[in-house]
C-alpha cells in the first residue's frame, strides 16, 4: 500500500508540474489555461488555503481538491498535449514555486479576518 501511495503522490506531482506547463503553453485553450493555472498555482503555492494542522479539513485540500482539479484541468487539455507536457515535466523534474498563488490566499486570509474583525464589532 505504501508502494501505491508514494506512485500516486509521484503522479501528482509529476501533473501539478505539466499543468504549470500547459498553463503557459500557447496550444491550450483559454478554459484549459484558466483551470491549469489556478490548478497549479494552487498545488505550488507554499502557503494552504486551509492549513494543514486543522484537524480533518487541513487534508481535504491535499487529498481531495487538487486531484479533482487535477483532473477536471486534464480533461480540457487535449491528450496528446497533455501527454507531451507530462513527458517533459517528468525530465525536468524540478517544482516550481507559485508565489502569486500564495499572495492570493494570504489575501483571502485577511480578508476573512477582517470580515470577522467587522463582524464582530457591529
Amino acid at each position: 500500500m505504501l508502494k501505491t501511495l508514494k506512485r500516486w503522490a509521484k503522479t501528482i506531482k509529476r501533473d501539478v508540474i505539466a499543468l504549470w506547463l500547459a498553463a503557459r503553453d500557447q496550444r491550450t485553450s483559454l478554459a484549459a489555461k484558466l483551470v491549469a493555472g489556478a490548478v497549479a498555482a494552487y498545488a505550488l503555492s507554499p502557503i494552504d488555503l486551509i492549513p494543514d494542522f486543522i484537524p480533518a479539513l487541513g487534508l481535504v485540500d491535499d487529498m481531495i481538491l487538487v486531484p479533482l482539479g487535477i483532473l477536471l484541468a486534464v480533461r480540457l487539455i487535449p491528450a496528446a498535449l497533455i501527454e507531451e507536457l507530462r513527458r517533459v515535466a517528468t525530465e525536468r523534474g524540478e517544482r516550481p514555486v507559485s508565489r502569486v498563488a500564495m499572495v492570493v490566499i494570504v489575501a483571502i486570509w485577511l480578508l476573512a479576518a477582517a470580515f470577522a474583525v467587522l463582524m464582530y464589532y457591529r
